[in-house]
């Protein structure tokens, strides 16, 4: 697995918008469970380049000279989603930012396994489930009350440890060729019929799938939870590594339907045209597939500069950033009077700041035993 460190430099990036570009990439081995082992391999460079034209469409004024400031985050969202907008930071606030990239999961047992020692400032989070996991490690600081107050309470960690900054509704995407509208289930529970067999497919070591099921075990049970992956398994869904390539199989007619985030069927329609055969399928408003995830961002207790780190989370709730996150991303918006995008539903959807998220804690941790023991990564 890799990881990859960027640092974006603010120095220079005024009118000319210029800064420089280090990348150190990093591999690593999992073994069992969660645990890491050490880093073997670096290497890096550096070349000067103009602000990304995604990035200076989000920055709302001039750029500022670089100061002495430097944030390092351990992101788990995707390089393409986020990127720009740490760029635009950057550029605007004068500090530089130096990123590692990774999955959410790994990153999280990473900065377990290097405890007080971690270089991460921020940790930023697909769901809160890893970032409860540093909680219960005690590793996580408190973010600024003013920072907090940007979202809603049901958008934020009680303790004040995480907050959310874009949400991810679950949905059913499905071929329109092959489905039809009156096959569509309204319940994830519909799924292990038979009259779904081998057409169903799951990103089951996904961490959004994770999440989703851990929030699935803590308000169905575990029993019930279980139950259902295996009957889904007896039933032969189909294993995808991700949501994306969930959403690219459906568009091709390679699987009828499958279990994602709301976002990748805009994104790949938007990319694809009437090529892509595929569109979302909403459960009904109070089901578990209908949840909607929460990406989180966290301070470190380790930060070397607190007043930095909830600068750039504060950031992420600005109106441009939460803007560039529905129109660009097609994400929900978390911030305070930020729209939606008019191509998004209304969400109706089982919110995550619902569910005590707080108190599942580690509970990704036997989510992946479950996962790992129904068999679906045998499919």
């Amino acid at each position: 697995m890799d990881y990859v460190y960027q640092t974006l430099h603010s120095g220079d990036m005024t009118k000319g918008f210029r800064h420089t570009y280090f990348q150190l990439v990093r591999s690593l081995a999992a073994v069992v469970a969660v645990s890491l082992l050490a880093t073997v391999l670096t290497a890096c460079g550096s070349t000067e380049r103009q602000l990304s034209e995604k990035a200076a469409a989000i920055v709302a004024g001039d750029c500022i000279d670089s100061g002495e400031k430097t944030v390092t985050i351990y992101s788990g969202r995707t390089e393409y989603l986020i990127s720009p907008i740490l760029e635009a930071f950057a550029c605007e606030s004068g500090i530089d930012v130096r990123v590692r990239w990774g999955n959410s999961t790994d990153l999280a047992v990473l900065i377990g396994e290097e405890g007080e020692a971690t270089e991460a400032d921020i940790f930023l989070s697909r769901s809160p489930g890893p970032v409860g996991f540093l909680e219960g490690l005690g590793l996580l600081g408190t973010i600024d009350k003013e920072v907090l107050g940007l979202v809603g309470p049901q958008n934020r960690a009680s303790s004040g440890s995480w907050i959310g900054f874009s949400g991810r509704k679950r949905v059913l995407v499905r071929n329109l060729d092959m489905v039809e509208e009156s096959e569509l289930p309204m319940s994830v529970f519909e799924l292990t019929d038979e009259r779904y067999r081998g057409r169903v497919a799951l990103p089951a070591t996904n961490g959004s799938f994770e999440d989703w099921f851990t929030v699935f075990r803590d308000q169905h049970g575990d029993e019930v939870a279980t139950e259902w992956l295996r009957d889904m398994v007896k039933n032969d869904a189909r294993y995808y590594p991700n949501n994306r390539a969930i959403v690219e199989a459906a568009g091709r007619g390679e699987i009828d339907m499958g279990l994602v985030n709301h976002y990748y069927q805009y994104q790949e329609a938007e990319a694809r045209g009437d090529e892509h055969r595929a569109v979302n399928h909403n459960f009904e408003p109070d089901d578990i597939g209908s949840l909607l995830i929460i990406t989180a961002a966290t301070i470190l207790e380790t930060a070397q500069d607190p007043d930095a780190a909830n600068e750039l989370i504060a950031y992420l709730l600005t109106p441009q950033a939460q803007s560039y996150f529905t129109n660009k991303t097609f994400e929900y918006p978390l911030g305070a009077g930020v729209a939606a995008n008019p191509k998004l539903p209304a969400l109706t959807a089982l919110e995550i700041g619902t569910v005590d998220f707080d108190s599942l804690g580690g509970g990704f941790q036997e989510t992946e035993r479950i996962v790992r023991e129904s068999g679906i990564l045998a499919g």
